[in-house]
């Protein structure tokens, strides 16, 4: 019988933000792939919380309070889990 930690729980719960629910708040725990570099100079950053506002060929995000439009392909490279309330 397999056990299963909190760190595998937390891989299988993450997904690309092109992938993740419209409305919903996320916390970006990785960048992966050729944009990262202007990912994280738009203010994309691990360990920071946004919302995913709008879906569709760009999407849009509130990241810091600040509105933000991403191509999907850029979103397919910023992992995200959701965030839980307390």
């Amino acid at each position: 019988m397999a056990i299963m930690t909190v760190q595998d729980l937390e891989i299988d719960s993450l997904q690309s933000l092109a992938q993740a629910q419209v409305g919903c708040d996320f916390q970006i725990r990785y960048l992966e792939g050729p944009g990262c570099e202007q990912l994280r100079n738009l203010g994309f950053c691990e360990t920071l919380q946004i919302r995913k506002l709008a879906g569709g060929r760009n999407l849009i995000c509130s990241v810091c309070g600040t509105r933000l439009a991403v191509s999907s392909n850029l979103a397919e490279q910023v992992m995200v889990s959701p965030v839980t309330a307390l």
